[in-house]
């Protein structure tokens, strides 16, 4: 698994779910999230926006008061209500060692299911409370924080440190970065689609939302193929990359205007596959 295959967009037009005729929004996917906190509640709002752009039937929200406010001025068309999921994405704009309660009960069951999990920022902690499968989502910063080694050590093998957190913590893992590196299943996948402009702050958040989505779309391959969990993250990742490049044009943009590239870019790819 020590070289890593780049993923293209060719690659990530095969891991796009198109709806049938037949679809409704329970069976086109329901993604769960448990995000965003009084510190940062944007973050639950650039991660809902990015899932529901990214393409699934309901994305249910589970959040403090100001976040939830927050995500329904936004995106009314957001559930509030728990129930059942095909995937979670639980950690974005959160802090572990400030956590609630109520947030940690919420978390506790959602790991207990046994649908995939997507662990960003505020949750990698819960990573060996997991029934299902896991994809983590660090920047070389907190990989480092998890792994008990130097930032400047991650950031000097990416790939190599990508491999080593898959085995050590037995999940998938997608390394933030110019260069995406994903480990995961035995396969090692890179994505290099994304433009500099592109290392701003709610990249992450937005990442963890398109890649949620396509868990949530996928839950039936997720469940057949144990390899499909780090292909879908490269996927996100590419979506992610290319969003970015065509809201900025050359120049800055904002998370809010990523958001809203991932349905023409998402429409382009389905065209070419």
């Amino acid at each position: 698994m020590s070289t890593f295959t780049e993923w293209t967009a060719d690659d990530a037009a095969e891991y796009v779910a198109v709806p049938a005729d037949s679809d409704d929004k329970y069976s086109r996917g329901v993604l769960g999230m448990i995000t965003g906190s009084a510190q940062y509640p944007g973050a639950a709002v650039l991660g809902v926006e990015a899932a529901l752009r990214t393409g699934v039937g309901m994305v249910r929200y589970l959040g403090p008061g100001h976040p939830t406010r927050l995500v329904l001025q936004r995106r009314p068309e957001a559930v509030t209500s728990n129930g059942r999921v095909q995937a979670w994405v639980i950690g974005s704009g959160m802090d572990y060692a400030t956590r609630d309660n109520v947030t940690k009960g919420l978390m506790a069951e959602a790991m207990a299911q046994t649908v995939a999990v997507v662990l960003d920022g505020g949750a990698y902690d819960l990573c060996d409370q997991a029934t299902g499968p896991v994809v983590i989502t660090p920047h070389y910063g907190e990989l480092a924080r998890v792994l008990g080694v130097e930032v400047h050590e991650i950031a000097s093998d990416p790939a190599a440190w990508a491999i080593t957190a898959a085995e050590k913590l037995g999940v998938t893992v997608l390394l933030k970065g110019h260069e995406t590196h994903v480990a995961g299943a035995g396969i090692a996948l890179v994505a290099r689609s994304a433009p500099a402009w592109l290392a701003t702050a709610g990249a992450g958040d937005a990442l963890a939302g398109v890649l949620g989505a396509l868990v949530a779309t996928h839950s039936t391959e997720i469940a057949a193929d144990a390899t499909a969990l780090a292909r879908l993250a490269a996927t996100a990742s590419v979506l992610h990359g290319l969003a970015a490049r065509r809201a900025s044009g050359g120049g800055p943009f904002t998370i809010l205007d990523l958001a809203e590239a991932l349905p023409r870019t998402i429409a382009e790819l389905v065209a070419r596959a």
